[in-house]
């Protein structure tokens, strides 16, 4: 499984680009899965349905399924934010996840920046930055000899993806056999769930 992130402020054109390579790996014949930082008080779910009743109920977990698609929808009885490695953990096995958000992860990134934005960017201070994706490539704010992609060439994108695959392959820390004490702790969430809801990393 090979994973790559996608960092950059809102509005920068981060889902847009997600979206536009989930269309073209697939093209490639890769299965993609994405996972993607929300705001603390999304959610999935309507208020009268079945499975938002049993939430309301108290159930710790709602597992809705069909013969075309599954939703697991998970209430943490202590707020806690999950790492990124806990969410990949959650997934079904793929050819590739798209991380979108969680900027400070370590994770080899993609960053995505527009000048018109006027935000700052974050290859200069971030060495999991691999690539920068942007249609400002005049304007980045520092000389850098990483790769600039073109925001509005999607194509160039995945084909910069593609064209080295190994780069990206996922070891996650949670199961590291020299791991350090709080990522195993972390990895509980994964196989089978505490039911406190994920562990709190350590600083």
């Amino acid at each position: 499984m090979k994973v790559i992130g996608f960092c950059g402020y809102s509005g920068s054109g981060k889902t847009t680009l997600v979206e536009q390579l989930i269309a073209r790996l697939r093209l490639a014949g890769q299965r993609v899965s994405v996972v993607k930082h929300a705001h603390h008080d999304f959610d999935i779910d309507h208020p009268g349905k079945d499975s938002w009743r049993h939430r309301e109920a108290g159930a710790f977990e709602v597992v809705v399924a069909s013969d075309r698609r599954l939703a697991k929808i998970r209430e943490y009885e202590l707020q806690a934010e999950p790492t990124v490695h806990q969410l990949i953990a959650e997934l079904y096995d793929c050819d590739w996840v798209l991380v979108e958000g969680f900027k400070h992860a370590d994770l080899l990134k993609i960053e995505v920046w527009r000048a018109a934005n006027g935000k700052p960017a974050q290859y200069a201070n971030d060495p999991y930055v691999v690539a920068i994706s942007t249609d400002s490539a005049n304007q980045l704010p520092e000389p850098t000899g990483l790769p600039v992609l073109d925001l509005n060439d999607p194509d160039a994108v995945a084909c910069f993806l593609l064209g080295n695959p190994a780069r990206y392959e996922y070891r996650s820390p949670l199961f590291e056999s020299d791991a350090a004490p709080a990522a195993a702790d972390a990895g509980r969430g994964a196989g089978s769930p505490d039911p406190r809801g994920p562990a709190v990393p350590r600083g």
